[in-house]
């Protein structure tokens, strides 16, 4: 654990297998935490050598409880507000962010905010704004977490659970959030993007991709066949083997 602003985050630092490369830090989803990434972070750390830093967000896993309710901007919050003073806490400086879902959104923002602080961005089925096929699965996803032991499976990842999931079941169908976007801020993206999406994603279309690379100047699209809302979990080789590539163009990008 690490207290920042006097919260209790949980976090956990694997060590870099090779000297100079950047550290690789990983944002879940809205239902996720440390846990839920299962192996995947060791085996893009493995595959990588590059230090990664995995950590659960307030209000989930085992980390301290939100201090407030959750607004429409709770994104925005997270990336301009909590994620700075983690990283510096930690002492890590131009880190590559790879985000999934929630997370992807977070990195988004958060790179577009700090020019010249992130060396890349990586993300995984990210929202950008709101589709109606997502408000369509949240929904379906709550008449299963109503009718199935779901909860009791969360449970295993999360000091509250139902926080967790109505938090984000919740804030998605309420009417102020059906406006967000984040897609004014994707121009102001200066650093190299690789976006990687499933052609099955039960939430989203490949338009949630499609415009991060009309907006921002370096960015490499991915659609994954055979691959719903998770890539890392559904295609993790594939996945694995795409983030070695762009670590490997950061690295000669810096040398250059």
């Amino acid at each position: 654990m690490i207290e920042i602003d006097g919260l209790a985050i949980e976090y956990q630092l694997l060590p870099a297998q090779r000297a100079g490369h950047p550290t690789l830090v990983f944002l879940h989803e809205a239902l996720g935490s440390i846990s839920l990434w299962r192996d995947f972070p060791a085996r893009v750390a493995q595959a990588t050598g590059c230090p990664i830093l995995v950590w659960s967000r307030l209000g989930h896993g085992h980390s301290a409880a939100l201090p407030a309710r959750r607004t429409p901007r709770y994104l925005h919050e997270e990336a301009v507000q909590r994620l700075p003073p983690l990283l510096a806490a930690l002492a890590i400086e131009r880190p590559v962010l790879i985000g999934h879902s929630d997370g992807g959104s977070i990195a988004l923002i958060h790179a577009a905010a700090l020019p010249g602080q992130v060396a890349g961005v990586i993300v995984l089925a990210p929202h950008e704004f709101v589709e109606d096929k997502a408000l369509d699965g949240i929904r379906r996803a709550g008449e299963l977490f109503a009718s199935s032991d779901w909860p009791h499976r969360l449970a295993r990842h999360h000091r509250d659970a139902e926080s967790v999931f109505r938090a984000w079941h919740d804030t998605w169908l309420s009417p102020e959030f059906r406006d967000w976007s984040i897609t004014d801020c994707l121009p102001a993206i200066d650093c190299p993007v690789l976006a990687i999406q499933g052609e099955n994603d039960e939430y989203a279309t490949m338009r949630q991709i499609e415009c991060i690379g009309e907006a921002a100047g370096n960015v490499e699209l991915l659609r994954l066949a055979e691959c719903g809302h998770s890539p890392q979990h559904d295609q993790p080789q594939a996945v694995v083997e795409a983030i070695v590539c762009f670590v490997d163009r950061l690295g000669c990008a810096a040398s250059d």
